[in-house]
């Protein structure tokens, strides 16, 4: 039981290590990377979301979400319910190899939410859809995430 313990620490701290590591002007890109993030933290704590498109290693698993509805807070809080069920996580930006991130973590680790939790790269960005993707370091496949606004 211990070991599940500090399996999970260790986890959330090796998620942590590309934010610790890596400043907003780590080359000449970081004005656009700044700038993408900068939309994104605009964007995300204004008003509510939901899951548009979730495809993890080419199968569609957007329905996992249905009736889920996503608040980003100011704090770094994330909050999803759908009424009946509530998952609380936590969202933080930052930048690796000057690539703009968003890692949105739900520590639960159960169902649907363990698989978004993620530090995914920001693909694009309004005030009213954010486009998301991950690469995994293990096999190369390639998830995708969007949240549009509601």
């Amino acid at each position: 039981m211990k070991s599940k313990h500090i399996l999970s620490i260790f986890f959330m701290l090796f998620l942590s290590i590309p934010l610790i590591s890596c400043s907003s002007d780590d080359d000449s890109n970081s004005g656009d990377s700044s700038t993408v993030i900068a939309q994104l933290e605009t964007s995300i704590k204004s008003g509510t979301w939901r899951v548009s498109n979730f495809v993890e290693d080419g199968d569609n698993q957007t329905s996992n979400f249905n009736g889920f509805i996503f608040s980003f807070g100011d704090d770094g809080t994330v909050i999803a319910t759908n009424g009946s069920t509530t998952k609380n996580g936590t969202w933080v930006t930052g930048t690796d190899d000057s690539t703009p991130k968003l890692i949105i973590s739900f520590p639960d680790n159960d169902g649907p939410f363990e698989e978004i939790s993620e530090d995914w790269r920001i693909e694009s960005t309004t005030s009213s859809k954010i486009d998301l993707k991950h690469v995994s370091g293990g096999d190369g496949s390639i998830d995708l995430l969007s949240f549009t606004k509601i």
